[in-house]
């Protein structure tokens, strides 16, 4: 008896981790990645001795990755160096004040109440919330397949489970009951933006992200995201996945029902049982499998935002700045209407992870690695070689002059990643989370065609370095679930 055969179309860490799993139910995977190096957006940057993260930041939820790693024989402590870090995020804004958001819920609340008595109690409320929200989502939304809401109600244990998610309510509404200050406000909203959305349209839901932070860390691995790839390309070769890069596939092939293999563009063919899709739902259906019915589905969802990438090289160091920072825009609504609009913001919130804070190996010594992010909506028209001056210009308006330092800036605009990663409008997390019902409009993980599945950001549970692990669970236990994982004779 031969094994089942699976086709991986897209070497990103969805797609790794789903053949890992396969391989590990006993199916003999191929993984077909179009470019010539795995990962999909956890990706880097190097020039001169400086070495940017250009996708995720950081881990949280590690466990996911380490429950992958052990099904092909080895762990996450054994392959990567972890650093739990405190503080996890150092947010100001433009009146001067700033706040850190610790490792530690207790340290956390104090430095709230410092910045705004009576703050920390509300916080810790927040944060209680927060749990059950996480909890229920844990065994509902994160426990299998997702197609509709019926599927989700199924999973719950009592009408309390839907009112505990809080799905009705925007996450800037729940922000505004549960802060006095405007500026915890803006932390709360924040948590809109980690799936590419608005927190003036977005559910309550998300608040679960504080919980996650708060519980179970934010995390840095050693030597950069990249070092969590790696481990995880090794991890893939070692348990006996076929790894290719450089193996563009031009069409998946099918008889109308369901998949047969796929087509590379150099017109080889390979026949598979299974076709794992690790690709951006809408090109998958636009483009691999041409689908009608399917691309206009997905269409018909909002697209998450892109974003404004800006690196410095920057000589010398920086005093009171933290690994994660967060400089916020002066008026938050403002800034996302103008986004809705199809415009970039006149005055947009300015993220900067300095890892090198952390980590010596990422800057030459005594120098800095500044990855500066915006949000961008997708398909907005950037000038590269004029943004990045520009928001460097801002940046000194409320914290570090990186001006003067800057060895060089390097600028990364919503068309790149739309090259890089056939994502419409560059954007990163494919359908948004913004309005209640978004969660359920996002791509399912069973495909248009019999033994078509589809893993990672773009489909269901969403994007983020945890999500894309659940995803990669959730299409396994499909696949290896179904009458065509058998062994054939």
């Amino acid at each position: 008896m031969s094994a089942p055969r699976t086709v991986v179309v897209g070497g990103g860490m969805g797609g790794l981790l789903a053949a890992i799993r396969l391989r590990a139910g006993g199916h003999d995977v191929t993984v077909l990645e179009r470019l010539e190096q795995f990962g999909g957006k956890v990706a880097e940057w190097r020039r001169d001795g400086w070495t940017f993260d250009l996708g995720p930041s950081l881990v949280t939820l590690p466990h996911l990755y380490d429950e992958v790693l052990r099904l092909a024989g080895t762990s996450l402590a054994d392959e990567v160096r972890m650093v739990r870090l405190s503080p996890q995020f150092r947010y100001a804004w433009p009146d001067g004040s700033t706040v850190d958001v610790h490792d530690d819920p207790q340290a956390t609340a104090a430095a709230l109440d410092a910045l705004s008595p009576g703050s920390g109690a509300r916080y810790l409320r927040v944060l209680a919330r927060a749990r059950r929200i996480w909890e229920v989502s844990e065994r509902t939304f994160l426990a299998g397949p997702m197609t509709g809401a019926r599927q989700m109600l199924g999973r719950m244990s009592s009408p309390r489970d839907l009112l505990a998610i809080d799905p009705l309510r925007t996450l800037a509404a729940a922000a505004r009951r549960d802060f006095d200050d405007p500026r915890l406000r803006q932390v709360l909203g924040r948590y809109a933006t980690y799936s590419g959305s608005s927190p003036y349209r977005a559910p309550a839901t998300l608040a679960c992200i504080a919980a996650v932070e708060a519980d179970h860390g934010a995390w840095y691995p050693v030597g950069g995201l990249s070092a969590l790839r790696d481990a995880v390309v090794r991890a893939a070769g070692r348990c006996g996945v076929e790894l290719r890069a450089g193996a563009e596939v031009a069409r998946i092939l099918d008889d109308g029902a369901r998949v047969r293999g796929v087509r590379l563009a150099d017109g080889t063919e390979l026949a598979a049982d299974h076709v794992v899709a690790n690709v951006d739902a809408e090109h998958l259906y636009a483009d691999l499998l041409p689908d009608r019915a399917a691309v206009r589905r997905v269409r018909a969802v909002p697209r998450s935002t892109s974003g404004v990438v800006v690196l410095v090289g920057a000589r010398g160091t920086t005093g009171g700045i933290a690994h994660h920072n967060v400089w916020f825009s002066s008026d938050y609504r403002r800034e996302f209407a103008e986004m809705d609009g199809g415009r970039m913001a006149a005055d947009p919130t300015i993220y900067a992870c300095v890892s090198s804070v952390t980590d010596a190996s990422q800057a030459p010594r005594g120098c800095e690695n500044w990855f500066l992010l915006v949000n961008a909506p997708p398909g907005a028209d950037v000038d590269a070689a004029a943004y990045g001056p520009w928001l460097l210009e801002r940046l000194a308006e409320r914290g570090p002059d990186l001006r003067g330092r800057a060895e060089f800036v390097e600028t990364i605009v919503p068309r790149t990643l739309e090259a890089r990663y056939r994502t419409r409008g560059g954007s990163i997390y494919g359908t948004s989370s913004n309005g209640p019902r978004a969660a359920f409009r996002r791509p399912s993980n069973a495909g248009a065609r019999q033994g078509l599945h589809l893993v990672g950001g773009s489909s269901h549970p969403g994007g983020g370095l945890p999500l894309v692990a659940v995803s990669a669970r959730i299409v396994a236990e499909m696949v290896l679930g179904s009458a065509q994982s058998r062994p054939r004779r």
